[in-house]
């Protein structure tokens, strides 16, 4: 039972963003005072917890706020995008520092190979305090880490193998990832069936229940930017047609205007359109209420099938949200049933912003370290 307690009250302690002082914890997991004590005191004793005083307290002795220890563990969080790659190092409580950036050239062997580098010399350096590293992708995760990103040409992709990393990262889906830190620390934070999209170069999207992403049976599920959504009809280089990702993504956006796309590049074009829409290019605000349009579209069909409490948007999706709110709308309430028309659910930009894949895979890899065998584990390598 002590164990199953130490282990509620790191989550507590994560799960919070570690601001909340002891006592409301204590509260909160139903602990007896006496009982909280002796458990901060072994997680301290451990290296797992460490606390300060409460910014603002009242009379008496100053309220404390158990967090990150300063030699606790951490983990490692990379986010593989079509053209760079971001690795963060994450503490106990969600709070993630940014390493590195690197841009790549959008071959496996390009980005992977030095990212695995990049992670080996990190390991060299933080460990033993590194727990785990979760990699986000912008492609669906087979069993094994093998990833597909049919626009970068990116077929059955052994990702743990070509990192080489001592121990298997935990790899996953980037808008599955970004789902996930929405789930925990964003607007589908208590929500019992939520929608979150993210559009980058394509677009992809999760339904969240009960805070947990759905995979699918083989966990490449979801996969809602290659379903026929805006009735077109032209083939996808992921080998469906008329894919809904073909009218929402960046790609889009820059194939609107007639502009070189595909490849994983024209990010910094797709902002100086982003950026020219809010300044009144007439040109560029067409081109962003068309792929506004269309996210609205697919969107009205997915809550149409879902049923979501609220529905998210990451990446360039919060962009979208800013610049052509009315044509996202009326795209949007145009297509939902009727019956759903007087309480549609809830359209959010993400706070997140395009952090959500990088968080998510930090909480991946905390997932999987704050169970007992996990802590026990730790707790014993420094007794």
């Amino acid at each position: 039972m002590r164990a199953h307690n130490r282990v509620r009250l790191l989550r507590a302690v994560h799960d919070c963003g570690a601001s909340l002082t002891r006592s409301r914890l204590t509260r909160d997991l139903g602990l007896a005072r006496g009982t909280a004590s002796v458990l901060v005191g072994e997680l301290a004793e451990a290296g797992l917890l460490h606390e300060e005083p409460a910014a603002e307290h009242g009379r008496g002795r100053p309220t404390q706020v158990p967090g990150p220890h300063p030699y606790g563990p951490l983990a490692l969080a990379v986010d593989v995008r079509e053209d760079a790659w971001e690795l963060a190092v994450c503490e106990l409580g969600g709070r993630a520092t940014v390493l590195e950036v690197r841009p790549h050239d959008g071959t496996p062997e390009g980005a992977l190979v030095p990212l695995g580098a990049a992670l080996r010399s990190r390991l060299d350096h933080l460990a033993p305090r590194v727990v785990g590293i979760g990699v986000a992708l912008a492609g669906p995760v087979r069993p094994g880490g093998l990833v597909d990103i049919a626009h970068l040409r990116w077929n059955s992709v052994d990702v743990p193998g070509l990192l080489g990393l001592p121990e298997p990262p935990v790899v996953g889906n980037d808008t599955a990832f970004a789902g996930l830190a929405e789930a925990r620390r964003g607007g589908l934070r208590g929500v019992a069936v939520g929608l979150h999209l993210h559009v980058d170069f394509d677009l992809g999207g999760v339904l969240i229940v009960d805070g947990r992403p759905l995979g699918g049976a083989a966990g490449i599920g979801a996969e809602f930017g290659h379903m026929p959504l805006t009735g077109g009809d032209a083939p996808c280089m992921g080998g469906a047609r008329g894919c809904w990702g073909q009218g929402g993504g960046t790609n889009a956006l820059l194939r609107h205007l007639g502009l070189a796309h595909g490849g994983g590049r024209g990010r910094d074009q797709a902002e100086r359109l982003l950026a020219g829409a809010a300044a009144g290019d007439e040109s560029a605000v067409r081109a962003v209420t068309a792929c506004a349009g269309a996210l609205g579209r697919g969107i009205a069909a997915l809550v149409n099938a879902h049923d979501p409490e609220v529905v998210t948007l990451s990446g360039f999706g919060v962009d979208l949200h800013a610049r052509a709110l009315p044509a996202l709308m009326e795209r949007f309430g145009g297509g939902l049933m009727t019956i759903r028309r007087d309480r549609p659910p809830r359209l959010a930009p993400s706070a997140l912003g395009w952090r959500g894949s990088l968080i998510g895979a930090m909480e991946s890899v905390f997932d999987a370290f704050l169970t007992v065998e996990a802590v026990d584990r730790w707790r014993r390598t420094r007794s």
